[in-house]
């Protein structure tokens, strides 16, 4: 038996060279692997001895030769495949344990040069591994270190079977198709949507099941070269249960409503809806404030808060029991004090982990497949809303305008958002009918609604949410306008002395 081992990740290496040699495989291997072979004492041979050629190029030329292609893709049960080997003087090659150059990795440094990209691109490693997964059924190939072990004791039981062997080259295919993935990641500078598209998703661990218990589930990190991995999957669990598929829903989408203020911001969620939201530098009021936004909806729920969770906001937020806490850190006093209750997750999302600021493409599946967009983000011209009312807005309506208009871009559409000094006092969402979504959140609100803005997803094209909004005693109104019926909207408006503008820009969230 002959095998090739030609590794970038050397990790466990020398051991399956080791346990090789002693079940008397020839081995044979190339550059920095056969150093470290020889290094470790154990006598390789190198693949020049099969080739009859020395290593050119720098390296960039080493096992594309037939003399090792041909041993690896002959098809042992075809005798005319044999006796061409035969006549070629070509030895079969049993086993190729190939992984590649590092390119992800070094792409990912800072100051790397198109050149250092170029050297990190592995031509023979691909194909030796693309011959011996196309040929396994009577080739072993072996990319992960992990497999090392399994390959080892079936050799010494004589237990390799056709689905092992199956089994080893699809992880192999799947390695190829990652670094390939990535080098046209690398290449593809800037372009959003090209015609041809692959993700690179690497799976972190299995969730104990989806949406509902019935439903299989696992979470996966998107890789990209030339980009660090961040986002939501990338948080901190400092204590609590794992996270379930709901869980990681529901932080995505607090983490993002917080994420979108500068100002001191708690956010309780349910659902992946606000039902609670404050702004305030008393980070213990903000978080009152947005509790008392659905106090009977935050149980069970999550809270988000994009500062360091310190010990006076922890004893707040310890009167209520939820699931999930996710901050931007905590105090050692916080954690400790939190981190008494058993059911309760902490998580924190490391600063080099946020999602920056710009225009980053997003994919939403359907069956079948994906539909991507950029994700949705704030211009500088909604800051600048066009009031289409009689009277304008005053400073402190102004403020509770766009406070209520970062909230309302988090909500499901319809969304309807009341605020009054910064917090959300009520909240309608996900409603077919605008009117009935503003109805909820005037329910929801209850006396609160006096005194309160309004924030609408989109356009009011009727006069009739306003009557509500008038009724529950709302002074001013932020929407995106555009509609054929504005006029009614705004006479509306000017009928009960409201103020009203409109950004130009819609935030609907389906």
């Amino acid at each position: 038996m002959r095998a090739i081992l030609s590794v970038s990740n050397k990790a466990g290496i020398v051991d399956l060279a080791r346990q090789l040699l002693d079940l008397k495989v020839h081995v044979y291997s190339t550059g920095g692997t056969k150093k470290s072979l020889s290094e470790a004492g154990l006598k390789i041979h190198g693949v020049s001895d099969i080739t009859g050629f020395p290593e050119i190029l720098d390296g960039r030329v080493k096992t594309l030769h037939p003399m090792v292609h041909g041993g690896i893709l002959a098809r042992r049960d075809l005798r005319r495949h044999m006796d061409e080997l035969e006549k070629h003087k070509i030895s079969p090659i049993d086993m190729v344990v190939v992984n590649l150059y590092p390119f992800v990795e070094t792409v990912s440094r800072s100051g790397v040069t198109l050149e250092d990209a170029l050297e990190n691109i592995d031509i023979g490693g691909p194909t030796m591994i693309r011959a011996a997964a196309k040929n396994f059924p009577h080739v072993l190939v072996v990319v992960d270190p992990a497999d090392y072990e399994d390959v080892i004791s079936s050799l010494k039981a004589d237990k390799i079977d056709l689905a092992f062997r199956k089994k080893l080259a699809q992880k192999a295919f799947q390695h190829v198709a990652l670094y390939d993935t990535a080098i046209s990641q690398y290449l593809l500078e800037g372009e959003a949507f090209p015609n041809d598209l692959t993700l690179s998703l690497k799976k972190s661990y299995n969730l104990r099941y989806g949406e509902n218990p019935h439903q299989a589930a696992a979470l996966y990190v998107e890789k990209v070269a030339g980009r660090k991995v961040w986002g939501i999957a990338q948080v901190k669990h400092n204590s609590g249960p794992e996270l379930s598929f709901n869980n990681f829903l529901d932080i995505d989408s607090a983490w993002n409503v917080v994420s979108d203020f500068d100002e001191p911001t708690v956010a309780v969620i349910k659902h992946t809806n606000p039902c609670g939201m404050a702004s305030n530098h008393d980070l213990p009021e903000a978080y009152r404030r947005a509790l008392a936004g659905d106090p009977i909806a935050a149980y069970g729920g999550v809270v988000a808060v994009n500062q360091v969770m310190d010990i006076d906001l922890a004893t707040e937020v310890d009167k209520t029991h939820f699931d999930v806490i996710i901050a931007a850190g905590y105090s050692d006093e916080a954690l400790k004090l939190l981190g008494r209750k058993k059911t309760l997750r902490l998580v924190s999302m490391p600063s080099e982990a946020r999602v920056p600021k710009g225009k980053i493409v997003e994919f939403r599946p359907i069956t079948g497949g994906f539909l991507s967009q950029l994700k949705d983000f704030y211009t500088e011209e909604e800051f600048k809303p066009k009031v289409v009312t009689k009277r304008k807005p005053t400073n402190k309506e102004w403020d509770d305008l766009f406070f209520a208009w970062r909230a309302v871009k988090h909500i499901k559409s319809n969304g309807i958002t009341l605020v009054k000094d910064c917090t959300l006092m009520g909240m309608g969402a996900g409603q077919p009918n605008r009117s009935v979504s503003a109805q909820i959140a005037l329910e929801r609100a209850g006396d609160r609604s006096k005194g309160c803005v309004m924030g609408s997803d989109a356009f009011i094209p009727f006069p009739d949410t306003v009557e509500l909004a008038a009724k529950g005693g709302i002074t001013a109104i932020i929407q995106v306008g555009g509609s054929i019926r504005d006029q009614q909207s705004i006479e509306a408006a000017d009928k009960y002395g409201m103020a009203m503008a409109f950004t130009g820009v819609r935030h609907f969230k389906h």
